[in-house]
């Protein structure tokens, strides 16, 4: 009940303040949610989507739900709106924004390819291979950079490198530029095709990395979170899923110093290939490396 103030004038009535929601049975309410829509990683993408949605970290999350914390109204709205995104297969990454990559967070979102835990080794050779060259400033060349991730991991790793980020995508370029800038504004971002890119720097790069599109054709991914929203641009390969390799393999045939290291992702069915298509273009030592879960991911090679 209202009435007039002192001053005459009518009260108006406080505003409804939201209820505050238990943590463990909110979380519990969303992971019912997700594993009913197939959701893989429920229990992780539900804490995940909680602590965005509460403006905290995902183990505050945990320890609240362990301690019977409570939710404030506001956020349990926010995060309940999450979960129904997510229950459509709409990815974790498109939701909250943002993807972890090694030390980095990076802005994601529609047209730019989410980077995947696996590629953090994939980079891990790049960086290494950075750190052992005598020069002193080397430089490293990112082909098909898609969200930044690799170019601005070698550029913030190895201060002293020049990096070089090449995307052709107008969708994802807003993304690169954006990560860049964020991180620092030291990557170089060209914009241009992975086949034909930086002829200026013929011979002076010491490392090229790349995590180009490498499903074939007509191998859809079943999951409808790459399948729906990475770009097929970055997805899809050509008939057997080498084409970008082969076209990457004669930019960084050109674009290397003798000695140095090209470093290529591709899925697990590909090494054999992939070190097919360098050691037919003249690279030494062409070697496949396994991931953290033991599949082939990586191959490097020798120019």
């Amino acid at each position: 009940m209202t009435g007039p103030t002192e001053d005459g004038r009518e009260a108006r009535p406080a505003p409804a303040t939201s209820v505050p929601f238990a943590a463990d049975r909110l979380l519990d309410e969303a992971v019912a949610a997700l594993v009913a829509h197939g959701v893989p990683s429920a229990r992780v993408d539900a804490e995940l989507l909680l602590a965005w949605a509460s403006g905290t970290s995902r183990g505050a999350v945990q320890v609240r739900a362990l301690t019977g914390g409570a939710i404030a109204g506001e956020h349990v709205e926010r995060f309940r709106h999450a979960v129904a995104r997510r229950v459509t297969r709409e990815p974790l990454q498109h939701i909250t924004g943002e993807a972890h990559f090694r030390a980095l967070t990076l802005a994601v979102g529609p047209g730019v390819f989410v980077p995947r835990p696996e590629t953090e080794g994939v980079v891990q050779f790049g960086i290494d291979a950075l750190r052992a060259t005598a020069v002193a400033e080397p430089v490293a060349v990112d082909l098909g950079s898609g969200s930044g991730a690799i170019a601005i991991a070698m550029d913030t790793e190895v201060p002293n490198a020049v990096v070089y980020a090449v995307e052709r995508s107008p969708e994802a370029l807003p993304w690169t530029r954006r990560n860049i800038e964020a991180h620092g504004g030291t990557v170089r971002l060209v914009e241009g095709d992975l086949g034909d890119a930086l002829p200026e720097l013929d011979g002076t790069v010491s490392v090229v990395v790349s995590n180009p599109p490498y499903v074939p054709d007509d191998m859809v991914p079943v999951d409808p979170e790459v399948r729906d929203h990475d770009p097929a641009l970055a997805l899809y390969g050509g008939p057997d899923g080498l084409d970008a390799v082969r076209a990457l393999t004669e930019t960084a045939w050109r674009l290397l110093v003798p000695g140095g290291l090209v470093v290529v992702e591709h899925a697990e069915q590909q090494g054999a290939g992939v070190r097919e298509v360098l050691a037919r273009r003249g690279f030494r030592s062409p070697e496949t490396h396994v991931d953290l879960t033991g599949r082939d991911r990586t191959t490097t090679a020798t120019r």
